[in-house]
Parts: C-alpha cells; sequence; structure tokens
C-alpha cells in the first residue's frame, strides 16, 4: 500500500495559496500533511527470520539434555520501535511564486514533478490575475497596505478612459511580445501562432502583458483581470501604480490574485483543508493528462522555433 501511495505521488498538482502565507511555510505544510498521512498507511508485515532456540527435555534415566528447536520469529529491524517511521521527508518543489500578500493558483511538484517543473519554467506559459485597485491615494510599496505618501482626487476618471489606458498597455506589451518571440508581424507563421495563442519568448524576457481588461469599475475602487509572462505580483502593483499616474491621479494595489498558472485554473486548487493525501493524489492523477500536453505542445513549439531560426542563419 505505501509503495503505491509513493507511485502516485509523481507529478504537478496545484493549490490554493491564501493571502499572509508564506510560500515556503505553505511548502512545508503541504509535506509536513503528506508524511503525516504517508506514515498512517499500513505497515507491510515484518519479515520472518529464523531463529535455533535452546530448550532442555528430561530423559528417562532423569538426567537433563539441551535441544536446538528451530522457530521462525520476527525481525526486529523491521518492528516501528526499531525502525522508527518510513517517511521522514519528501521532495517537493515549488513553480512560479507568489509573495505574502498575494493569493491563488500555486503549482507544486512532488516526485518526477520535481524535475517536469524546470520544463514547465521553460515552456514560458502564460498567467492570468484579477488585480485589485484603489484610486485617489499612493504609497510607498503600491500596495493599499504600505505607507501613505499621497492623496489626489480621481473624481475625473471614468470607465472609458480606464478602458483605453489598459489598452494602450496591451498594444505596447504585444510589440515587446513580438519582440522577444523574434517573430514577423507579417509572415504566416506569426499569423498561426496568434490565433493559437502561442507567441511567446524564446528565452527569459522581462514581465509582459499579453492581455489586460477591466472587469468591474465602482469608483474609487476597480478590477482588471491581467494575462502575463515573467511577471511578478510586485510588477502587477506597479502596473495599477501606473495607471492613476497616467490617469493624472493616483492608485493602490489592494489585491493580487492568480486565477491560473499554464493549464491549471482556480477550480484546480486544493484549498488548505485539502492539503493531505488522498486530495493530492487525485489532483495529480487528474492533472496529468493536461500538464504532459501543455508541455509536448510547447516545447515542440519552441524548438520547432530554434531550429527554424538556425536554418536562416
Amino acid at each position: 500500500m505505501r509503495a503505491a501511495a509513493g507511485t502516485a505521488l509523481q507529478g504537478l498538482f496545484a493549490v490554493y495559496k491564501p493571502p499572509g502565507m508564506h510560500w515556503r511555510a505553505l511548502k512545508e505544510t503541504v509535506e509536513r500533511h503528506l508524511i503525516k498521512d504517508l506514515n498512517s498507511l499500513k505497515r507491510p508485515e515484518p519479515r520472518q527470520q529464523i531463529c535455533f532456540q535452546p530448550t532442555t527435555s528430561e530423559m528417562e534415566t532423569g538426567r537433563k539434555e539441551l535441544t536446538l528447536t528451530v522457530s521462525q520469529v520476527p525481525m526486529l529491524a523491521d518492528h516501528p520501535l526499531v525502525s522508527g517511521p518510513v517517511f521522514t521527508q519528501l521532495k517537493i518543489g515549488v513553480g512560479s511564486c507568489l509573495d505574502m500578500q498575494s493569493s491563488g493558483v500555486f503549482v507544486l511538484g512532488v516526485g518526477y514533478g520535481t524535475k517536469l517543473l524546470k520544463d514547465w519554467y521553460n515552456a514560458h506559459l502564460t498567467k492570468a490575475y484579477t488585480v485589485n485597485g484603489v484610486f485617489g491615494k499612493a504609497t510607498d510599496d503600491f500596495s493599499d497596505t504600505g505607507r501613505l505618501i499621497e492623496k489626489s482626487t480621481f473624481d475625473h476618471v471614468t470607465r472609458e478612459t480606464l478602458e483605453r489606458m489598459v489598452s494602450v498597455i496591451q498594444g505596447s506589451n504585444h510589440k515587446a511580445l513580438l519582440q522577444w518571440a523574434n517573430l514577423d508581424l507579417k509572415t504566416q507563421e506569426s499569423y498561426e501562432l496568434a490565433v493559437k495563442g502561442l507567441i511567446r519568448p524564446m528565452e527569459k524576457s522581462p514581465p509582459l502583458i499579453t492581455a489586460v481588461r477591466c472587469l468591474r469599475f465602482e469608483p474609487p475602487e476597480f478590477q482588471l483581470e491581467i494575462h502575463c509572462l515573467h511577471e511578478t505580483p510586485q510588477y502587477l502593483r506597479k502596473i495599477v501604480h501606473e495607471i492613476g499616474l497616467e490617469l493624472k491621479t493616483t492608485a493602490v494595489c489592494s489585491q493580487v490574485r492568480r486565477i491560473r498558472d499554464g493549464v491549471f485554473v482556480l477550480e484546480d486548487a486544493l484549498l488548505r483543508t485539502q492539503w493531505d493525501l488522498p486530495n493530492i493524489q487525485r489532483a495529480i492523477l487528474q492533472a496529468k493528462q493536461k500538464v504532459e500536453a501543455e508541455l509536448q505542445n510547447s516545447l515542440a513549439h519552441l524548438n520547432a522555433r530554434a531550429d527554424h531560426e538556425r536554418d536562416q542563419i
């Protein structure tokens, strides 16, 4: 049973990281729960060993004779009190990190999944966030919990002006994306890749926004959905700050929530009450085909692009 459990713990899965929790603490919590559940599984029966035990028997003459009796006894080395717990640590890796304030989909790898995380990184997959902002103030770290450094009016900001601004951001980032992807807009290849949503950098690039739209506008609050590559939560907070400046006001970020990382979406992310062996095994199995297909598709595309560029040299 333990061997089967270990075999099923090979792959990628997603959990929901709550705000206020460090990613290292999350990883350690998941590891601790898995080790506890694995050690609670039924152990195999102890191995048997041949033992020669001396016995005495009294003969008819009244004399005692020493003989050896052969028997099988459990090996003490297999006893839990001697061997201790079977699992004391697990190999768990993390995908793209989220800082303390941010929340959402957080990808982890266990067993062979720790190697898959490298391919996951090299595939340059798009992630999506919902980002909440508040007009009218600025702080030293672009968040609503930072030290207040300025207040401003925002009555002149409308949904139309906000949407025009996010369109400008998307347009400028789209040009940068094409440059980092080494694509010519006039080629058929670029058109086909754009239709399939496969335009992505060939290597590590600065943060790039592939799409952004306004989901909610209720002054002073607003909410954006941002699709991006190679970003950090702090970069997204800075985007909110810069939007405020471009609209002749100020703005701070009140929430950064990741809603997708590659093929993993919110529905795939295990809640804190589900960070246990059965749920994680089930999540790995459910994600296996999607992960393999995404990695094969992305890495094949990147390799083909690299081969094409070498041929042009």
